[in-house]
């Protein structure tokens, strides 16, 4: 759907007074009283506009009727289950393997480290068919995964595994291009909001359910059956991604520039928003680094952490739930706003230092932090160019999760300098003011 009003019936001779988009019964004003050209040069382009989302009830609903989304779903469910479970399993692999606890930390990393090439992976989400591409990846990363399933045994072993990881991780970021991109154009654009959160809350639960999974398969059978399961989950995913039904062609793709990353300043709205989630993962990487000490201030074990991870996990799932409704409502700078400022609540009621406060405080930042990242999502999937959405959404994943370990370095550097406390404190502080700079100013950025 386009948003843009049917024609008007009637003498085809005969002019008919101009339409606003999205409301055929209400004529644009005339001319002379538009705004002048430097200031309608900011606005958003008549093809950017939509009609007003559904309410959240019925964006629900409609999801749940839609083929394509429950197939998109099922798919992403299924794949963070394999990853999920071989994200925690890795690096207690490496670590019974020799011992390190640095060589077991290079296993995030690892992961980590191709989402900074990620404006350049993405273009190969421009450059062919998007659902060819999901199932090839699918089927290529379950083979990518065979030299593990004999097992990682000495040094040639880990570094083995770190290969892998490191390829893994690549194709990570491109499956988030490509299907970020496919999402776009196989669903109605007014729900893609309500997919995006109902997308993290399954990925938030599998955080939560796929490390026990996999910690179990581990302690009974060994590390490679963890990466069997991988492998199989995948093979799952390419069945669903091949029955997938591509509703709108895309355009013949030109060749791809190697300016990626200027892609999203061209757009200023999912700039902004982009932006503003990276600040967001940065504020959190800085306040986590801190955790421990935390626990410590409180009288309890490091691992009550646990308990607060999975307390977060908790309202990251109802977030991701109530995030489509929530941008419907309130437009996506306000979204942010709210996100960033649960999130100043939480990290303030975790500078207290007291057990109940801070549960109820990773609650409340479970509850913010997933915002700025859905709106942010949803904005460059509305906004950017068909042939250039496998770029602007890894370029976007690149700018909001590259800051998370940026913000955990600066996070460990303050914590022989700052009580633990007073980071929560401090980070909670930037994150308002954020919050409120964007509110205040979501008029003059044309951001609604």
């Amino acid at each position: 759907m386009t948003g843009e009003p049917p024609a008007a019936p009637g003498n085809p001779e005969r002019p008919q007074p101009p339409t606003a988009p999205g409301n055929p019964e209400r004529p644009q004003p005339p001319e002379s009283s538009r705004p002048p050209d430097h200031q309608r040069a900011s606005e958003s382009p008549p093809a950017l506009r939509e009609p007003p989302a559904p309410a959240p009830s019925r964006a629900l609903l409609t999801l749940a009727r839609d083929r394509e989304a429950r197939l998109l779903l099922l798919a992403v469910t299924v794949s963070g289950l394999g990853s999920s479970a071989l994200f925690l399993v890795a690096g207690v692999w490496v670590k019974e393997l020799t011992g390190s606890d640095s060589l077991a930390a290079l296993c995030a990393f690892a992961l980590w480290l191709p989402s900074l090439a990620g404006p350049w992976l993405g273009a190969l989400a421009d450059r062919l068919p998007r659902r060819g591409l999901l199932v090839a990846l699918q089927l290529a990363t379950a083979l990518l995964l065979t030299p593990l399933l004999v097992g990682a045994e000495g040094p040639a072993g880990v570094w083995l595994l770190l290969a892998v990881l490191v390829l893994y991780g690549a194709s990570g970021v491109i499956e988030d291009a490509a299907q970020s991109a496919l999402v776009a154009t196989a669903l109605d654009p007014r729900a893609l909001g309500s997919f995006n959160g109902l997308r993290m809350t399954a990925n938030e639960g599998m955080k939560l359910l796929a490390p026990l999974a996999g910690a179990g398969v581990y302690t009974l059978w060994g590390g490679p059956r963890v990466v069997l399961l991988d492998a199989c989950t995948f093979l799952v995913a390419a069945l669903v991604y091949a029955r997938v039904r591509v509703r709108a062609a895309a355009p013949a793709p030109p060749r791809p520039s190697a300016r990626a990353p200027r892609l999203l300043p061209r757009v200023p709205a999912p700039r902004r928003l982009v932006l503003a989630a990276g600040a967001a993962m940065a504020l959190s990487g800085t306040a986590s680094a801190s955790g421990y000490g935390l626990m410590a201030a409180m009288g309890l074990p490091p691992a009550w952490l646990g308990v607060v991870s999975a307390a977060q996990g908790a309202g990251s799932v109802v977030s991701g739930v109530c995030a489509g409704g929530l941008l419907g409502r309130l437009g996506p700078s306000r979204t942010t706003a709210l996100g960033l400022a649960l999130w100043a609540a939480g990290a303030t009621l975790h500078s207290l230092a007291h057990p109940a406060a801070s549960l109820v405080g990773a609650v409340l930042c479970g509850l913010g932090l997933p915002l700025p990242l859905i709106t942010a999502a949803t904005e460059v999937q509305k906004r950017a160019p068909a042939h250039l959405l496998g770029r602007a959404t890894a370029t976007a994943n690149t700018l909001m999760f590259a800051p998370t370990a940026l913000g955990q370095g600066a996070g460990a550097a303050l914590v022989t300098a700052l009580d633990p406390r007073a980071q929560y404190l401090t980070t909670a502080l930037l994150a308002a003011t954020t919050a409120l700079t964007l509110h205040l100013g979501r008029r003059t950025w044309r951001g609604r």
